[in-house]
């Protein structure tokens, strides 16, 4: 889900399905973190946001410490030069059961380069 208020866009829930809806990634934490970022990506696009307005991500994983060396590569890599303030929490029982990572982001369209 999207939540605009003036400048600023709030979206949760970020999970990894692809444009048709389809789940991706069953029991494979890199599949579903990078599927999540490119989903980013679409609401970035959508919203005409890019990712340097992007000013706080939150990032929920299940067995986040075998997980944690997939997370901050593929975060640093998504974001670039661009730093956003991050959060990542370890979660023991997600809402949907074959979930291993879900994202959330404020972007600010009046921020950035």
């Amino acid at each position: 889900m999207t939540v605009g208020a003036g400048e600023t866009l709030s979206t949760s829930g970020r999970l990894s399905h692809d444009s048709a809806g389809t789940f991706i990634g069953t029991g494979d934490f890199e599949p579903q973190m990078s599927t999540n970022l490119g989903n980013l990506d679409r609401v970035l696009e959508h919203f005409g946001a890019r990712r340097d307005q992007i000013v706080g991500t939150t990032v929920l994983a299940r067995g986040l410490r075998d997980h944690f060396d997939t997370v901050t590569p593929l975060h640093a890599a998504y974001c670039g030069d661009h730093r956003p303030t991050g959060t990542v929490t370890g979660v023991s029982d997600p809402a949907l059961p074959d979930r291993l990572v879900e994202m959330g982001a404020v972007v600010r369209l009046d921020a950035g380069h």
